[in-house]
C-alpha cells in the first residue's frame, strides 16, 4: 500500500463506526474535485507500544487490513480514476492522522463521527475533537448520508469572526468554486449579550453595527482573488453559534476558524466552533487561523 503521487492529498480516517463510510465517500468526492490523491488511514491502537513491524497474526492488524481493503475497493468502484492508497498505522487515531497529514502535506483531513456511545444530536467524537483542536491544517468532520447533488449544489457557509479570518474565507471560496456553488460569508453579532437594552446602549447601536460591517468588509479581501467563486455576504444580529448551526441546515458545508488559545489554559477550540462541531446538520470544516482566541 504505497503513497499516491499527486499534487495534493486528502487524508481520511476510517474505522468500523457507522459514519466512517460516509466520511470515506465524502473525502473521495472532495479529492476527485480537487484533483488530489486520497490516503485512507486506519489506526490500530491496541494499548501497547509495538516492538517492531505490525504482526500480521495480530487480530487487530488483520481486522485493520481487511477494513482498508474494503475501503479501497469501495473507492475504486465508485471513482476508478481516483488515485488512492491505504495506510495501517499504530497508535491513537487522532495522533496517527495528524502525523499522516503532516507527512503527506495534506490540504485536508477528513473524519466521521464516532458511532458508539455518543449522544444523539452531537456531531463530534473524541477523534474529531482532538484533530480539530490540534492539527495545523483544515479538518472536515462528516456525518450522515451525503449525495453527490448535496455536495455539488448546496451553498458553502463560511463563518467570519473578524479580519484575521482570511484563511477561513479563502478555504470557503475554494470549496465553493470546486462545487460550482455559492459561498455565503456570514458574520453574526450579539449587540448586548450581558444586559438588557438601555437608552445609552441603543444610541450606540448604529455605530457598533457599522463597526462590525467594516470588520466583515476587511475579512473579504480574498474574494477578489477568486473570480470563479460566487460569494454573498450576510450580516446577522444573533448568537454566532446559533446562527451558524441554523444556517447549516441549508448548507452542503459549513466552514469555521480555529484560533490558538490565549494562555496555557485557554480552550483549544473556541465556544462557537465547539458548538458548531457538536450540533451542525452538515459537514463542518475547521480551518486554523493565526492569532487570538476563536
Amino acid at each position: 500500500m504505497t503513497a499516491a503521487g499527486r499534487s495534493g492529498t486528502v487524508v481520511v480516517g476510517v474505522d468500523d463506526a457507522p459514519d466512517a463510510w460516509s466520511a470515506l465517500d465524502w473525502a473521495a468526492a472532495e479529492a476527485e474535485r480537487g484533483g488530489d490523491a486520497l490516503r485512507i488511514l486506519h489506526a490500530v491502537d491496541a494499548g501497547a507500544e509495538p516492538t517492531g513491524p505490525a504482526d500480521e497474526a495480530d487480530p487487530h492488524v488483520q481486522a485493520g487490513v481487511a477494513l482498508l481493503h474494503d475501503a479501497q475497493a469501495r473507492v475504486a468502484a465508485a471513482r476508478p480514476g481516483l488515485a488512492a492508497d491505504a495506510v495501517l498505522a499504530r497508535g491513537h487515531p487522532a495522533e496517527a492522522l495528524i502525523e499522516a497529514a503532516r507527512d503527506a502535506g495534506a490540504r485536508l483531513v477528513v473524519v466521521g463521527t464516532r458511532g458508539r456511545g455518543g449522544f444523539t444530536g452531537l456531531l463530534l467524537g473524541s477523534v474529531g475533537l482532538r484533530l480539530a483542536a490540534h492539527t495545523d491544517r483544515p479538518v472536515a468532520v462528516v456525518r450522515g448520508e451525503h449525495t453527490e447533488d448535496d455536495a455539488l449544489h448546496d451553498v458553502v457557509v463560511v463563518g467570519v469572526h473578524d479580519e484575521r479570518d482570511e484563511d477561513v474565507v479563502r478555504f470557503g471560496l475554494e470549496e465553493a468554486a470546486r462545487r460550482g456553488t455559492t459561498a455565503r460569508l456570514l458574520h453574526a453579532w450579539t449587540p448586548f449579550p450581558r444586559s438588557g437594552l438601555t437608552a445609552p446602549q441603543v444610541s450606540r447601536l448604529d455605530d457598533a453595527r457599522r463597526l462590525h460591517e467594516r470588520l466583515l468588509d476587511r475579512a473579504l479581501d480574498p474574494v477578489a482573488a477568486h473570480p470563479k467563486a460566487h460569494a454573498d455576504t450576510d450580516f446577522v444580529i444573533g448568537s454566532p453559534a446559533g446562527v451558524l448551526v441554523e444556517a447549516s441546515a441549508r448548507a452542503g458545508l459549513l466552514v469555521v476558524g480555529r484560533r490558538p488559545p490565549r494562555g496555557p489554559l485557554g480552550l483549544r477550540l473556541g465556544t462557537v466552533s465547539h458548538a458548531v462541531l457538536h450540533h451542525a446538520s452538515c459537514p463542518v470544516a475547521v480551518v486554523p487561523v493565526a492569532g487570538g482566541e476563536g
